[in-house]
């Protein structure tokens, strides 16, 4: 009834991953991963099906850049597949991978100092091989650390985000199951307060129905950090609903819980139109995707933490604007003195 033999391969494949050379990447893919894998990631990355790929594309590129690599983790926890109706476990992680960032990566010039990759990843567990994994992180949040602005301002902070403020989050032993059931019911009541858009109470009200009054909303860059239902609905969910229109269902691959901790994550969540203009781009008629993971802690009968990854960059591309292209020239043209 347990998650320990999921949780013991995702463990054993960290180690194994962040102690490998350059060269070794692929094997441990290969090693850990089924023979018709599925990799899903933000952009420029997307879906991968091969653990071959991946290696190349993503993980020696970055390891190559990004040096003397530290999985920092923050939250770690299992469950059953809520919208697997043959309750396939997965196992959850979020932190940061930290390391010197020591030769350019996607563009982005290095700093010989050090960086953190925020990162939340969900990995599914089949006869003790990791058959599909969703890996989200936030590349402008890291572009921000090297000295870039690749947004013109968001409404919240930016910062290194910490991970739950009880310090709790790391369920290497399995969590009592009556809590994680509790975690998963305020989950499902969220997403059924908040999911349409369309409870028809004042903003600050419906949010209150699911979230502590003093709830922490850790944001992705380009919208930020922001605290108290208040500032939250100011500072984001306001202006979230208000550019954004014709709001889709969701579309969660994985929903699981266990203990206070819980979280989700589809391909895309949801779509909807950049009608209000968001975040500064020009109104149009636009359906655009939004690939996202939330990380939830909850706290009694209420949601108290909420970390969110979102493809910002997916996002913009969408709406025919590359960011990464655009901001890392920027860098580059000052840095070498062109007009």
């Amino acid at each position: 009834m347990g998650f320990q033999a999921e949780k013991r391969v995702v463990r054993e494949y960290y180690e194994a991953l962040d102690n490998a050379e350059l060269e070794g990447i692929a094997a441990v893919l290969k090693q850990y991963t089924v023979a018709d894998y599925t990799w899903r990631a933000f952009h420029p990355f997307h879906l991968q099906t091969s653990s071959e790929v991946v290696s190349k594309l993503f993980w020696q590129p970055f390891r190559n850049a990004v040096r003397h690599i530290q999985r920092r983790l923050d939250v770690f926890f299992a469950g059953d597949n809520f919208i697997d109706d043959s309750g396939a476990v997965w196992v959850c992680s979020m932190g940061h991978l930290m390391g010197l960032f020591d030769a350019p990566w996607l563009g982005i010039q290095p700093t010989d100092k050090m960086i953190m990759l925020r990162y939340a990843e969900f990995h599914k567990i089949v006869d003790g091989k990791i058959a599909e994994t969703a890996f989200y992180f936030d590349i402008p949040h890291f572009m921000i650390q090297a000295g870039y602005a690749p947004f013109p301002g968001q409404a919240g902070a930016h910062m290194v985000q910490p991970g739950p403020v009880a310090h709790d989050a790391l369920l290497f032993e399995d969590a009592d199951p009556v809590e994680g059931q509790k975690t998963m019911d305020v989950m499902h009541k969220m997403i059924s307060d908040l999911g349409q858009w369309n409870s028809g109470l004042p903003l600050e009200e419906e949010l209150a129905l699911s979230w502590h009054d003093d709830m922490i909303w850790w944001g992705p860059a380009g919208i930020g950090a922001t605290y108290t239902i208040a500032r939250y609905a100011k500072q984001h969910s306001g202006p979230f609903r208000a550019g954004l229109s014709e709001r889709s269902g969701t579309g969660h691959i994985a929903r699981i819980a266990e203990g206070n901790c819980g979280g989700f994550f589809g391909w895309p969540n949801f779509k909807a139109k950049a009608t209000g203009g968001y975040l500064g781009l020009p109104s149009n008629d636009k359906l655009c995707e939004f690939r996202v993971i939330d990380v939830y802690r909850r706290e009694g009968n209420k949601l108290k933490e909420n970390w969110v990854f979102i493809d910002m960059l997916h996002f913009f591309n969408q709406q025919g604007v590359d960011i990464l292209a655009r901001t890392a020239g920027i860098r580059a043209d000052v840095e070498t003195g062109a007009k």
